[in-house]
């Protein structure tokens, strides 16, 4: 009867390591249950804590690269735009010139008249130009060339855009007050030419941004996409399960209460020996 011993209650031992183990698995249910968390620190799990730190640090590149690539959007918008009033600009500008080359038609002072308004249209599409701005950032003046949008979560090229922007003033155009005019029938014919071109131009412009444009929102709609299972991903490596947890937790309050009857049953049998000293 190895039980009735005075020195060494290995019952009582026992009893006492189950009830610490279950006092353990109650305090790690508690902490999960209280903060959601099934991984707190490394310790709780080391190889899941690496990977969720990987998946966390990829989730909130996905969620930056996301707000980059809806600036670059908006900074594409804001670029087109203006190049859409410019392509208006030399619409009128065209008509312009067409209504000067009819010299048959034209007096001094109608082609006077179309010189005047075709040379204001020449210093807004500069002033349209110079002005338009992302930020602090100029568009159209030629300085915005081989700008990099980062649209990913890694130092990757293929996971950055190259984005420029073509130089849409009027001398970069040809249609420069030093270039074209419309003052005579002469010079208006001329300017026909030179204004149908950069008509072209900026269409072509536009197009080439456009297309980026499209190219960004692709790549939103994507990683979008992946931010979702990438933080699916997460929350089940990291979130605690509720259901499975709360009934784990209540099985260690029975452990622990029925722990807490056992040890002191077993705190009681070395006093069995006291009935064979009797």
């Amino acid at each position: 009867m190895s039980s009735l011993v005075v020195n060494t209650n290995l019952s009582a031992i026992n009893a006492y390591n189950n009830l610490n183990a279950t006092d353990n698995a109650m305090n790690q249910a508690i902490s999960e249950l209280s903060s959601g968390l099934q991984i707190q620190t490394a310790a709780n799990n080391p190889a899941g804590y690496v990977t969720a730190q990987g998946l966390e640090a990829q989730s909130n590149g996905y969620t930056q690269a996301i707000a980059n690539a809806q600036n670059g959007v908006s900074l594409i918008q804001t670029a087109s735009g203006a190049m859409n009033q410019i392509s208006s600009i030399l619409q009128t500008m065209n008509q312009l010139a067409l209504s000067s080359a009819n010299g048959a038609t034209n007096d001094s002072q109608s082609l006077a008249a179309n010189q005047a308004e075709f040379a204001a249209l020449q210093s807004q599409i500069d002033q349209i130009a110079n002005t338009t701005s992302f930020g602090t950032t100029p568009l159209l003046n030629g300085s915005f060339s081989n700008q990099v949008l980062q649209v990913g979560a890694f130092d990757n090229t293929d996971q950055q855009i190259s984005l420029s922007i073509a130089t849409v003033t009027s001398s970069a155009l040809g249609v420069s007050a030093a270039s074209v005019s419309v003052g005579s029938a002469a010079s208006a014919q001329a300017a026909v030419s030179a204004v149908q071109q950069a008509i072209q131009n900026v269409a072509a412009d536009e197009a080439t941004v456009g297309a980026i444009q499209n190219q960004l929102q692709a790549v939103v709609a994507n990683l979008t996409v992946g931010q979702q299972n990438l933080t699916a991903a997460y929350s089940g490596l990291v979130n605690v399960n509720f259901a499975q947890e709360t009934t784990a937790y209540s099985t260690d309050q029975i452990l622990q209460q029925s722990g807490v009857a056992m040890l002191a049953q077993a705190q009681q049998a070395p006093a069995l020996v006291l009935k064979l000293l009797t």
